[in-house]
């Protein structure tokens, strides 16, 4: 997701690359981590790849804390972000699942009467629209928001301030907003917190020890993590942002987690019956192009795909938040990798090399 907070970091000239991904291969994915940090400048970079069959390989580069030289930890806690997007997904589609929301019902059969505003109605947008993007609700990280506690209704109040990007199905735009009301309408469901439903439907029931959804107004990470970065200017100083109120992301981007257990999230959602049954992870499954994620790139209800090197497509979604950028996903066949830097790029190219390195984890032999 967008930095919305505060003003997004510039990464450092990329310096120039080979052509092409790293070579697949074990050694591949090192290579690509180390030239993160020697050739683009992130302060560390770390991965996680689980393949068709074996163990988990975990990865790093850089360190973990440039004041004091301290190494990566390794599979360390990250804020992943836009990830969470996939999770708050899940939750929605479960209680579909569940008979308890409808994907084809409006917002406002939820929630009467609170989306209203320039080119804006709840009645005419569609909880599917939602979790596609297709809403045209204008993405409430365009205001300048400061480092503080929101409470999500503040941020939707901020969204509606502004004019309807277009009308509800006609076009494809990436808002947080979107995710903020999927997280009210999963709170008005179910009369519990939307962290306490995704703990308990997706965290608790796959195991994923080292991700969390943190408590109001905590701004630390509880695990062993690398320090997030950004830098005022290009060239300019890193400067530690670890510890910042997530609350402006919400539903959208608030979790932390680790590379090992976006695997085990993504590997275990594209199982049929782990997490959802067959018929909404078929609904999931159903995308439209979002060259937004790059070339070939299609979004589903919270998902996207994404072509590999090697052939086929991998489902991910990735995250971007103040500090730390993510990029993975998994494959139909068992594969999944995950990468994680630390400090947001807003070189192009620089993202591409994180991409890149996915690609060489999910294709390696």
């Amino acid at each position: 997701m967008t930095a919305g907070v505060l003003a997004a970091p510039a990464a450092s000239a990329a310096a120039p690359r080979a052509a092409g991904a790293p070579v697949p291969g074990a050694d591949g994915v090192q290579q690509g981590l180390d030239e993160l940090v020697r050739a683009d400048g992130l302060p560390a970079a770390l991965a996680s790849v689980k393949g068709k069959k074996g163990p988990t390989r975990t990865y790093t580069a850089g360190v973990g804390d440039l004041a004091t030289g301290a190494e990566v930890p390794r599979d360390g806690q990250v804020r992943i972000g836009s990830n969470t997007k996939t999770f708050t997904a899940v939750v929605v589609l479960q209680l579909v699942a569940e008979g308890k929301i409808r994907l084809d019902d409006s917002v406002d059969t939820y929630l009467p009467g609170v989306v209203r505003g320039d080119g804006i109605d709840g009645r005419k947008i569609k909880v599917r629209q939602l979790l596609q993007q297709t809403s045209g609700l204008p993405n409430y990280t365009k205001h300048d928001l400061q480092p503080r506690y929101y409470e999500p209704r503040e941020l939707l109040d901020i969204a509606l301030q502004y004019k309807g990007d277009f009308e509800p199905g006609k076009e494809w735009a990436y808002s947080n907003t979107n995710y903020v009301l999927a997280g009210l309408i999963v709170q008005e469901v179910t009369e519990h917190p939307v962290a306490e439903e995704i703990d308990r439907r997706i965290i608790k029931r796959l195991g994923l020890r080292h991700t969390y959804f943190p408590a109001p107004r905590d701004a630390t990470i509880r695990e062993p993590h690398p320090k997030g970065y950004y830098q005022e200017t290009p060239g300019g100083p890193p400067q530690d942002i670890t510890e910042l109120d997530p609350s402006w992301a919400w539903a959208a981007g608030q979790l932390i987690s680790t590379n090992t257990d976006l695997n085990r999230f993504f590997s275990a959602l594209l199982s049929p019956g782990r997490l959802l049954p067959a018929a909404q992870l078929a609904q999931m499954r159903a995308t439209v192009p979002a060259d937004y994620f790059g070339k070939g790139a299609r979004y589903g209800l919270g998902i996207v795909s994404r072509p590999l090197s090697c052939g086929g497509v991998y489902w991910g979604h990735g995250g971007s938040y103040p500090g730390y950028e993510t990029r993975g996903g998994a494959t139909d066949d068992g594969r999944a990798a995950n990468v994680a830097v630390t400090m947001q790029p807003t070189d192009k190219a620089v993202m591409t090399h994180v991409d890149d390195v996915v690609d060489a984890a999910l294709c390696r032999r």
